[in-house]
């Protein structure tokens, strides 16, 4: 199931039109879009963790939340 624009909302905060637009697009779900601000929040301790590196919509909605982590995922 895609998300909401009131989803987005509840999981990161207020958000810009044109992010949400963007994060809207991907056709993420609540669930991918919680992990991927988990990342962007907490990367070292996922990493530490053992998780893999975020793949596909995971990882856009990373580089859309965080653009200056592109490349260090």
């Amino acid at each position: 199931m895609t998300l909401s624009s009131g989803e987005v909302r509840a999981i990161i905060g207020p958000v810009d039109e044109v992010l949400l637009a963007d994060i809207l697009a991907t056709g993420a779900s609540a669930k991918e879009l919680a992990e991927a601000w988990a990342w962007v929040n907490a990367e070292e301790a996922l990493a530490d963790e053992g998780r893999p590196l975020p793949t596909g919509r995971i990882a856009r909605l990373v580089d859309l939340l965080d653009p200056g982590q592109e490349n260090e995922l």
